[in-house]
């Protein structure tokens, strides 16, 4: 069962237990999905609706911490179970020993020596680590592993 048709089950599932902040969650991963979608003119594969997805999650984030200064608190709570609901369907997220042992691997890979060769580095990782990692965490452990 592929990510679009998990949505669905659970889009379903969520309707029949009458989840509304799951349903209405779940409609717009769906929606900003088909946007996507429409923008790229294809069809998506799984790891396209992941970065929607995690989209999605980093705006939720913000989100929050708008909300927090604005003392909406209303709004906090509302968000952070949107981005609970979000974080469900990302596949687990690596720990740092996993990060930093792949990390390592694509740096003796590409034989890169110095903070010079960050972007060659970084463009080799993101592939593996994309949707089980976040961009800033990867790049300051790649940072740290190429500082003299």
């Amino acid at each position: 069962m592929n990510l679009e048709e998990k949505l669905v089950e659970e889009m379903k599932q969520a309707m029949k237990t009458s989840d509304k902040i799951r349903l209405s969650t779940i409609r717009m991963i769906r929606s900003s999905s088909k946007n996507k979608e429409f923008e790229l003119r294809r069809k998506l594969e799984d790891e396209d609706i992941l970065k929607v997805i995690q989209g999605m999650v980093r705006k939720g984030e913000e989100s929050v911490e708008q909300f927090q200064a604005g003392g909406r608190n209303d709004l906090v709570e509302k968000e952070k179970a949107e981005i609970e609901i979000l974080k469900s369907f990302l596949p687990q997220p690596l720990t740092q020993e996993e990060m930093i042992k792949i990390i390592d691997e694509i740096i003796q890979e590409t034989q890169a020596s110095s903070l010079k060769d960050l972007g060659k580095v970084m463009k080799a990782v993101m592939p593996r680590l994309g949707g089980k990692a976040d961009g800033k965490v990867i790049n300051q452990l790649v940072k740290e592993r190429l500082s003299p």
